[in-house]
This record gives structure tokens, C-alpha cells and sequence, in this order.
């Protein structure tokens, strides 16, 4: 049976719901714990600083955490002169929601171990482990024993409640099957039974049970096989890992928001990341990226079909994550353009660059398996001199020669204080920024933007910043698009880990006042409307557009 359009936008709308129950459930239930819903409970509006100190908590975490709420409609923001002072209140679906938010207790419980599914589908659940989840299973069958509602509002709170803690439970689970591949390897090519795959069938046809119960598949004796609406899931388990990567912060939001705001930072040198799962990370990132590439496909036909002389020396992909971008553009440029076919008289040269080294070696290894001659270096995106230097002395090549690529990176550069903030300057942004728990003003953080954009000015004002960006959205606009879009889940994830996605607008204004400016002709937002959280353009300098 083939899934209708009408069926498809439903299913989709309850992949964003249930990335919302992601960061939802912990964060919610934390705030509830520490008594923050009861404080609003008076309807009436608080400024997030008495908030902070009445809570010892730390204003940069909390104001996340607020503004996540103002997402799901439960808490409504106000900003006065600027963001200088913000207030937070309770909305009527917020006082609704509060004698729900008890069960989330559980499932925010099992984080630490829903951090190791895949793990435990592979090797086996540990004695206890898998009861607790069987638990979480009968209660999502149950939709969570929900009492009766009073009205069509405190109806649609139950359904949010019940996405949230669905999702919650089945994220972990769709990430740990598709990244192994059973999801979209096996189980979606013909019917199977769990012993096929496991010697811990028992365990796991409980996991095959849960999936059943969601409608994802049916059942014929001991044979399972993947229903259409199994099948629009699985092909989309991509689309869990960046959230689900991130439970390792979700895991930690007690001492975020109210103990010590450094624990995810507060680790030996050189010692891998405990913020992030990296290798899920980057997995998800290649999956839910990827449908981006049409677009830029355009833009490097454009570039590479230019008179050679007019053309880069090559490519650059600043935080290459595990190569996969750099495969796809050596191929549009080989088999495509007019590059492609000079190669040997205009050799291309391809560099990836990453701050990680997990994402080095898996760029190494996708670059080995297409046999693809590139350099794989080492590079911070907030040191753009240091890797110019680093790229002239080991490759006599200039930085500022290259085309650079960068999808979903300048967000993630570390915050450095601009040492002024204009004095004229009045952000537009509504977003919530922290960096290790202290509350950063949004007029800082486009200060910060700017100044970063005039660091890689030099190297990308004449062949250009080709560049795949995040954005949040305005709550307000969420709220009212429950189900319609990812921002919630965006929010969080780079929220509580210091990272800095700002509304399309103001990104672009922001690379303007450093003289970066879009090429009018590739220009593209997704979605293309209002609720754009991804957006991709070129940014050169005036004088070569």
C-alpha cells in the first residue's frame, strides 16, 4: 500500500513531535522538579533574573530552557529594553500541562541508558535494564494512562504529552536500529524473524513489539515485516541522530541548569567529547544533510562552468565531519563541468578541515573508499590565520585561492567576547545564548558573528563562503507550528551545548556589516517560508559578485 500525501505530511509531522518529546521530557521534567512550573503557576510574568537567583540557577541554561517552553506554548517571553531584561510566564497550556509532567519522571530516568541502546540491541540488555524499558513500553501502548480530558485544549496538551514521551522511548531505539543498519538494511528488504539478527531474541522482540504497537509492523506468527508507515520511519532514522546524539547533555541538565554550568567542559585535554555523541553525530549529520546537496549542486555547476581562469584552485569543506560533502562536490565537479574535463592541465585541490579527530578518520576512510586524492588537516573555524598558515607551509597553497564550503559550522565556532559592542546596535533576535551558563545578550553574539565573518573575510571575499546554515525561529512561530518543524529540537541541543544558531535575517545582516554579501541567484531556504531553520548561500564581497 502506498502512503497518501496527506498520510506522509502526518507521519512528518510526528517525526518533529517526537524530536520535540526529546528534549522535551528532560527538560520539562528538570524544571518541574526544581519547581520552576509551580513558581509560574500564578499566570503572571517574572524576569528570568530573580528567576536565577531565587533558583541558584544559571541564567544562560535557564533561559534555554525557558525559551524551549515558550516553543511547545507553555510559557510565553517577553523582551524589554532589548534583551536586557526578559520575563517569563506560565501560558494557560502550560498550567494544563503541569499535572502531567510527573511522567516524565521515568523516561527521563532511563537516559543513561537509552545512551547505550545500540549497545544493548547488539550485546544484550543488562539484568534489570530491560524491565525498566519494558515498563516505558506498556505505558506508551497505554498512551500513558492519560485521564480523560475536560476540553478540546487539555486534549491537545495529552496528545503533546504523549508525543513527547513516545518519541523519548522510541528515538534512542530508531537511531540504535538504523545506525546499525538493521532498520534500513534488512528489516525494510523482506520479512524476518528476531532470532535472524540476535542472540538475545527475547529482549529484542520486545523492541519489535514496541514498534508494533506504534503501528510500524505487522505480525504473522513469528515473522514480523515493515508496514508503509514502518517504512517512511525507517528510511528516516537519520533524521534522530543529531537529537539523540546529544543525550549525553540532556543526561546533565540538573547541573547545567542548577549546579555546576562547566561539567560538560570540565574534562582533561585532549580527552574525547562528553557532550555529544560524535560518531552518532556525524551519522545523523551525513543522513539529514544530504537532501541538501541538489542546491548546492547548482551552485558548484555555476563556479566550475565559469572560464578556468575565473575558477578556484580547488575546494575547501571546513569541518568536513566524515567526508561525505567532499565526495559528493568532487564528483559534481568531475563528471559535470568544464573543470572536470581539464583536470590534468587544472588540477583540483580538495582539503578537508575538522576540529574533531573522529571526524578526520571518517573523512579519511570516505575519501580512501571513493579514491579520491585530498588533504585532511586539522582546523578550527574560529582560526582562520593559523589555518591559512598551516595550508602554505605544508601545501604552498593559499587559502583565499579556494572555494570553501561549510554546512552547519559557523554556529558552532567558540564564543569569544568582541572586546566592544556597538552601542547602536538593537538585535532583532529572539534566540537564547549561554556559553558555560552565563546568559549572553543577543546584541553580543551578533557582535561575536560579525567580527567572526571579518576573521575569514580575506580568504573567501573573492571565490566565496558557500555556506549551509541552522537558524532558530522565533517561540511564537513555533508554537503555532507544533509538528510543522525541528526548532525545538534545534534549540536545545545547540542551546545547552554553547552553540549560536540565529534567525536567517540576522545572519545575514550580520556577514552584510562585514562586507559578505549573498549572490542574489543562489539564494535558498528550507522550508521555504517563515519556518526556515536551514538556509544556503554564497557570500563574497560586493566587488566580486
Amino acid at each position: 500500500m502506498t502512503l497518501t500525501k496527506n498520510a506522509k505530511k502526518q507521519l512528518r509531522a510526528r517525526i518533529f513531535r517526537y524530536l520535540d518529546g526529546i528534549v522535551c521530557v528532560p527538560t520539562a521534567f528538570t524544571l518541574y522538579r526544581y519547581g520552576i512550573f509551580e513558581k509560574l503557576a500564578d499566570l503572571e510574568s517574572h524576569a528570568l533574573k530573580d528567576l536565577t537567583v531565587e533558583f541558584k540557577a544559571n541564567e544562560g541554561y535557564l533561559n534555554v530552557a525557558l525559551r524551549i517552553m515558550c516553543s511547545q506554548g507553555w510559557m510565553s517571553q517577553e523582551f524589554t529594553a532589548g534583551d536586557q531584561e526578559i520575563r517569563y510566564a506560565l501560558t494557560p497550556s502550560g498550567k494544563l500541562a503541569i499535572p502531567y509532567l510527573s511522567l516524565y519522571e521515568e523516561v527521563a530516568a532511563f537516559i543513561p541508558e537509552a545512551i547505550k541502546m545500540e549497545d544493548y540491541i547488539i550485546h544484550g540488555f543488562p539484568a534489570g535494564t530491560f524491565m525498566k524499558l519494558k515498563t516505558l513500553f506498556q505505558k506508551c501502548s497505554r498512551k500513558f494512562d492519560i485521564r480523560k480530558a475536560s476540553n478540546a485544549q487539555e486534549q491537545e496538551i495529552q496528545h503533546q504529552i504523549a508525543m513527547h514521551l513516545e518519541g523519548a522511548i522510541a528515538g534512542p531505539l530508531i537511531v540504535s536500529l538504523g545506525i546499525s543498519g538493521l532498520f534500513n538494511k534488512y528489516f525494510t528488504v523482506a520479512p524476518f524473524e528476531v532470532e535472524e539478527f540476535t542472540e538475545h531474541h527475547n529482549e529484542f522482540r520486545e523492541v519489535i513489539n514496541f514498534f508494533e504497537s506504534l503501528g510500524w509492523f505487522t505480525r504473522n506468527g513469528n515473522t514480523f515485516n515493515f508496514t508503509p508507515e514502518g517504512v517512511f520511519f525507517a528510511k528516516r532514522a537519520g533524521a534522530y541522530g543529531v537529537t539523540v546524539s546529544y543525550l549525553p547533555t540532556f543526561m546533565r541538565l540538573n547541573d547545567l541548569l542548577f549546579g555546576n554550568p562547566g561539567i560538560l567542559w570540565d574534562k582533561p585535554a585532549n580527552t574525547p567529547e562528553i557532550h555529544v555523541n560524535r560518531r552518532m553525530n556525524v551519522w545523523g549529520s551525513g543522513a539529514a544533510h544530504s537532501g541538501y546537496f541538489t542546491k548546492v549542486d547548482e551552485i558548484i555547476l555555476d563556479i566550475f562552468n565559469k572560464p578556468i581562469h575565473e575558477q578556484p584552485k580547488g575546494f575547501i569543506d571546513m569541518g568536513c565531519g566524515d567526508g561525505t560533502l567532499l565526495v559528493h562536490i568532487f564528483e559534481v565537479i568531475y563528471r559535470r563541468t568544464l573543470r572536470g574535463k581539464l583536470l590534468d592541465e587544472y588540477p583540483l585541490f580538495i582539503i578537508g578541515a575538522d576540529y574533531n579527530e573522529a571526524a578526520l578518520s571518517a573523512t579519511r576512510n570516505t575519501l580512501n573508499q571513493a579514491d579520491i586524492w585530498a588533504k585532511v588537516v586539522w582546523g578550527d573555524i574560529g582560526q582562520p590565520d593559523m589555518l591559512a598558515d598551516n595550508i602554505k607551509s605544508k601545501y604552498e597553497l593559499n587559502l583565499e585561492d579556494l572555494l570553501h564550503v561549510r554546512s552547519f559550522l559557523d554556529h558552532n565556532r567558540i564564543y569569544q567576547p568582541p572586546e566592544k559592542v556597538d552601542d547602536q546596535r538593537q538585535s532583532k533576535s529572539t534566540g537564547a545564548f549561554a556559553f558555560r551558563g552565563e546568559k549572553l545578550s543577543n546584541n553580543a553574539v551578533e557582535e561575536n558573528l560579525i567580527n567572526h565573518f571579518k576573521n575569514w573575510m580575506p580568504y573567501v571575499k573573492q571565490y566565496g563562503l558557500l555556506v549551509i546554515e541552522l537558524h532558530t525561529i522565533p517561540s511564537k512561530l513555533v508554537a503555532k507550528n507544533l509538528g510543522n518543524t525541528p526548532a525545538t529540537a534545534y534549540d536545545a541541543t545547540h542551546g545547552f551545548s554553547d552553540q549560536y544558531i540565529l534567525e536567517l535575517d540576522c545572519f545575514l545582516e550580520a556577514a552584510a556589516e562585514a562586507g559578505l554579501f549573498p549572490d542574489t541567484q543562489h539564494q535558498y531556504k528550507f522550508p521555504n517560508s517563515d519556518l526556515a531553520t536551514v538556509s544556503i548561500n554564497i557570500l563574497k564581497s560586493k566587488e566580486y559578485l
